[in-house]
């Protein structure tokens, strides 16, 4: 049964994806609770009649003592018998049926649906940021507000329909209740609920900024516990631990702190509180039995005045914790929209296609990006790249290599000029279908912290274990892979390879990437020092592998060891990121300019890239 109304909303449909995510916090939440509406109007009206069963019972509990007042003993059941039955199979029957159908639009139908709706379309939208964006934040601050943010947004709902909701019900049939026994007994309430209201206006903002500040704190303390856990290799190796220690116990007790402030906040509230419901029991319940003593009220609308103004004193306390913990998780929403509202830098254009490669041709035609500064980058970069040409780049570091690649697979835009593919602009296609026909290979290799299998895979999931095999055993892997095993015993290409590819050996790390990307079979290939962290004999052993990829392929090879690249169709050298000599191995070093200095001043194939002599022994 309750499984209908799980399934009531689907947190995965495509409610709206792609549209800009609003940046204030109202429509933000309203956004989210879109695709719930109509559970919400059902939340509200079964709440409703809750509310009302709830007071009525109050109601009639005075309308009972009357009675019992009234007639003796043996008379109750003769006069009311047929009522009380009535009243019993309500409590008995109705209302549970009716709370039951309550509680299930809340815990089934919102509660499950609308954080699992949250996480899936934050991560979905975090996801589609470039990659620029990630690099100015920590990742593990990034994933606390995508995790914290749906939970929050959760306990929000569900604060706003089952307390707030319920109890401005529950208050306006108080009060349609007083005023139909006596409409002075209205009067007290009204009064009482004036102050509750000003307390609330007064307190519960204060503990939503309190709130916000503790959450920016606890941000901040998992994104500084992050980076160090994620760098711990390097912590050990500079036996820096202290230091870490000191890094981490400033975020914390700034968070100590912070929520020690939010707490000062909630104690004077709850003193308020009591003094306000002091009040408000002294003030009904007294007049009523000052009503009862000079003969207008009845003792069954002072027995009702007292169970009414006591279930008030418990709930305000449950109200204002309702009210508080909502503006608690506002804060942690307000926080976590920084990240998941953050406008997308790097959108597709609307009218993009998908990128057809014909031959590879690669072409930058009067490129600028400067990455906002007045310097670095590439200037006025012209460059046109055959198809099926093999082509070297060289430069010192900071002459505009990587910002090459990086525009070329468009993880940034240019600011001037156009990147074409076969005459397709990189800006004007799909960003999927653009990187699809890229394949590459970094220096700094990182590996998902999946199975070996799922990060060659990568490349292309559907392909075939033979196909997986082949790729390994080109770039040498398929030798050491099946002796791999991780701590839960998995071997071979199912064992895992920890975070980043952490529990391989450099090298193993860039065979396997590598494989990935001879399995992706891409038309355009970019080698950025794709053999650096292999030991010279395992990189003779794949160097014959990596150029029998390269046929039929664009290739862009970075390489600092020239001798990697002599061997290439053209060389490219790029200084103060536009082209300074382009060539031949052989007229480059006829040419006697920079790449000649560069191949003399090497020992081992290592480029000056500082302009200082490198002395390095192969």
């Amino acid at each position: 049964m309750l499984t209908f109304f799980e399934k009531l909303v689907d947190p995965y449909a495509d409610h709206g994806a792609g549209r800009e995510v609003p940046r204030k916090l109202i429509p933000f939440l309203l956004e989210y609770l879109r695709p719930f509406r109509k559970v919400a109007v059902l939340i509200v009206f079964f709440t409703a009649i809750v509310a009302a069963m709830e007071v009525g019972m109050i109601w009639y509990a005075g309308r009972l003592v009357d009675a019992l007042s009234e007639v003796g003993p043996t008379e109750v059941w003769n006069i009311y018998g047929t009522e009380l039955i009535l009243i019993a199979l309500a409590l008995l029957i109705a209302r549970p049926l009716l709370t039951m159908v309550d509680v299930a639009f809340i815990n089934q139908s919102l509660m499950p649906n609308i954080g699992t709706m949250v996480r899936w379309r934050s991560h979905k939208r975090v996801l589609g940021q470039s990659v620029g964006w990630f690099q100015e934040d920590f990742a593990g601050r990034i994933a606390n507000r995508v995790m914290q943010t749906a939970p929050a947004v959760g306990e929000a709902s569900f604060q706003t329909f089952d307390a707030l909701a319920y109890a401005s019900l529950y208050v306006i049939g108080a009060l349609i209740l007083l005023s139909d026994t006596d409409i002075r007994l209205a009067v007290p309430m009204v009064l009482w609920l004036i102050a509750y209201i000003g307390l609330i206006a007064y307190f519960v903002p204060r503990v939503g900024r309190a709130s916000k500040a503790f959450s920016d704190a606890r941000s901040a303390i998992t994104g500084r516990i992050v980076d160090s856990y994620t760098n711990i290799q390097t912590v050990k190796l500079f036996a820096h631990t202290d230091r870490e220690e000191r890094f981490a116990y400033e975020a914390i007790e700034e968070g100590r702190q912070t929520f020690a402030a939010e707490m000062r906040i909630i104690t004077w509230m709850d003193v308020a509180l009591m003094t306000v419901n002091g009040f408000l029991m002294v003030g009904v319940v007294g007049y009523a039995i000052w009503l009862w003593s000079v003969g207008v009220g009845s003792l069954g609308a002072v027995a009702a005045a007292s169970a009414l103004v006591l279930r008030l004193n418990s709930m305000t306390m449950w109200i204002m914790w309702a009210l508080s913990s909502l503006f608690q998780n506002l804060g942690v929403i307000s926080e976590g929209m920084e990240t998941i509202a953050a406008p997308i830098d790097l959108r597709d254009n609307p009218t993009a296609k998908s990128l057809v490669v014909d031959g590879g041709e690669i072409r930058f035609d009067d490129v600028s990006h400067h990455y906002g500064k007045d310097k670095g980058g590439l200037n006025h970069l012209n460059l046109t790249i055959k198809p099926g040409e093999r082509v070297g780049l060289v430069g010192r570091s900071g002459a505009g290599k990587s910002s090459m690649v990086n525009l070329l697979l468009r993880f940034h835009d240019v600011e001037t000029g156009r990147i074409l593919i076969d005459g397709q602009a990189v800006g004007e296609v799909t960003q999927d279908s653009l990187r699809t026909n890229i394949g590459m290979v970094t220096q700094d290799t990182s590996l998902l912290h999946r199975s070996v299998r799922e990060n060659i895979l990568y490349g292309s999931p559907e392909a075939t274990d033979e196909a997986m095999f082949n790729a390994a055993t080109k770039v040498a892997a398929h030798d050491f892979i099946p002796e791999l095993e991780d701590p839960k015993g998995r071997s071979g290409y199912d064992a895992h390879v920890g975070e980043r590819g952490v529990k391989l050996s450099g090298g193993q790390r860039q065979r396997i990437a590598l494989a990935r990307v001879v399995l992706k079979d891409a038309p355009i290939l970019v080698l950025d020092e794709a053999t650096s962290a292999l030991d010279s004999e395992v990189e003779a052993a794949i160097q014959e592998s990596l150029y029998g990829l390269m046929e039929g392929k664009t290739v862009i090879a970075i390489a600092h060891r020239l001798s990697t690249i002599a061997q290439m169709d053209r060389i490219v050298v790029l200084e103060g990121g536009a082209v300074a000599e382009d060539g031949t191995h052989a007229e480059l070093l006829a040419l006697n300019g920079l790449y000649a200095g560069f191949w003399n001043r090497q020992s081992g194939g290592f480029i000056d890239v500082e302009g200082e002599t490198v002395e390095a022994a192969e």
